[in-house]
């Protein structure tokens, strides 16, 4: 494939429409709408489940499955406790953030529609600063305007409405992707182009090719371990993110070397299936894609490790997009690792194609 951009003007519209829109863990169905209505014209067939995972299909009835995956859902609050004079305290819906939570702008979803609110708190001027109160998830609140329970309760909030940031797509410098969320709705959004470059390249492949964007991965990885069971496949090529480990506050000895910019994280884990990982890192140096490589111990933290110990056994392999600031409302990542991504994974199915190497994973 040329080294050209893989994007179009259509792919940043659809990144930005499903990138704004809110698709909070166990409240995926809108925005898995926006993603399958993209994925359409380059699927045969869809696959969805119970709890809301889509998977897009190429080549339904070929024996041997190999998924390509990312995760759908983003990080969010519960509702947990209204106060009687209005206040609203919270849990986490995966790993929100306490940290960046005071004076943060919210949308909480009612069955009325999309309540505002903000995360409040005391200003500077009224705190003990020899004795500074910490944000965490006990002092941290939601103030909606109201004076009462009742009138929070009037809008139509209760306990277990679900609240995520209203924070928008922006790009910075020309190369810059920033949103909340980009955890992993980026990942549908590079498998979903890869599928696009199947169908406008008139590639055809020998195998079955499973598009997968599960649901509930940032509480346990819940959705992939419900679909492989459905799909039962013989290989798994998942997409996450990974951190940049430059920015300032990051022990690069724990947490390794990488950086937005220079390609593609390649994982080194248990889960990751030793001849598929070497067969992805051959793809990259014959296509002079750049990467970087990256240990995780004991377990990836990703989907893969759902795939990977499933069914008895699937083959499984890791590649992570470097990403600045996660479980933020500004997560950044590079145009150029985005393009990378797409670009490894289609070249890497091809190589599975043309080699026949994909039969040696069962």
């Amino acid at each position: 494939m040329s080294s050209k951009s893989v994007l179009n003007d259509n792919s940043i519209t659809f990144l930005e429409k499903y990138l704004n829109n809110a698709s909070p863990t166990g409240f995926e169905a809108e925005g898995q709408k926006i993603w399958m209505e993209y994925l359409k014209p380059y699927v045969d067939t869809f696959i969805t489940d119970t709890y809301g995972t889509a998977v897009g299909v190429i080549n339904p009835d070929a024996p041997y499955k190999v998924v390509i995956e990312g995760h759908s859902d983003e990080i969010s609050w519960y509702v947990n406790y209204i106060t009687d004079n209005g206040l609203v305290y919270v849990i986490r819906n995966g790993g929100s953030d306490h940290m960046i939570a005071p004076s943060k702008r919210v949308n909480i979803h009612t069955k009325n529609g999309i309540v505002k609110g903000v995360f409040g708190w005391p200003a500077i001027h009224t705190r003990n600063r020899s004795k500074e109160e910490p944000a965490k998830l006990e002092t941290i609140f939601i103030d909606l305007g109201c004076s009462t329970k009742e009138e929070v309760e009037k809008l139509g909030v209760h306990v277990g409405c679900v609240i995520t940031y209203p924070d928008e797509f922006m790009v910075l410098n020309d190369n810059k992707f920033v949103c909340r969320a980009i955890d992993n709705r980026i990942g549908g959004f590079m498998i979903a182009e890869v599928a696009r470059l199947l169908h406008e390249n008139k590639k055809k492949l020998p195998f079955g090719l499973y598009i997968t964007n599960s649901v509930q991965e940032e509480v346990g990885l819940r959705g992939a371990e419900m679909i492989t069971k459905t799909i039962r496949p013989n290989a798994a090529i998942v997409t996450d993110v990974c951190h940049d480990t430059t920015t300032p506050m990051i022990d690069k000895r724990i947490e390794g070397d990488t950086v937005i910019g220079k390609g593609p994280v390649i994982t080194y884990a248990p889960a990751v299936q030793n001849k598929l990982r070497e067969l992805i890192i051959d793809t990259a140096t014959a296509n002079e894609i750049p990467f970087q490589r990256l240990a995780s111990s004991r377990v990836t933290g990703t989907d893969t490790d759902a795939f990977a110990y499933s069914n008895g056994g699937v083959a499984s392999a890791l590649i992570s997009l470097p990403l600045r600031y996660m479980h933020t409302t500004v997560e950044m990542v590079h145009r150029d690792d985005v393009e990378n991504v797409i670009r490894l994974i289609y070249e890497m199915l091809l190589k599975m194609k043309n080699e026949d190497s994909y039969s040696y994973f069962s």
